[in-house]
């Protein structure tokens, strides 16, 4: 059984900078994509950005020029890089690890992202 651990969360103040890792325990196999969804208080999980093993990159809009997303295929892990943080992007930052043919799907339990002054 894969575990995905998430590091990284915190409190911000607007504008501050915040990077989330997520480390799979387990071999993540084959065709896959590596990515980060979030959720806020009230509102539906939503996409953030994915990055597939051979490095296909895709950020929801909201993020885009403000947040970076890479991985280390020999570490199994991913990271986020996150800039320019808004109030709107608070929320529980997870990590999810899922084959491109439905094999698997795994999740993080989350990290708590806070940016408030």
């Amino acid at each position: 059984q894969v575990q995905l651990v998430e590091s990284g969360g915190g409190l911000v103040q607007p504008g501050g900078s915040l990077r989330l890792s997520c480390a799979a325990s387990g071999s993540i196999f084959g065709t896959n994509a590596m990515g980060w969804y979030r959720q806020a208080p009230g509102k539906q999980r939503e996409l953030v950005a994915t990055i597939t093993r051979a490095g296909i990159i895709n950020y929801a809009d909201s993020v885009k020029g403000r947040f970076t997303i890479s991985r280390d295929n020999a570490k199994n892990t991913v990271y986020l890089q996150m800039n320019s943080l808004k109030p709107e992007d608070t929320a529980v930052y997870y990590c999810n690890a899922g084959h491109l043919a439905g094999l698997y799907n795994y999740w993080g339990q989350g990290t708590q992202v806070t940016v408030s002054s």
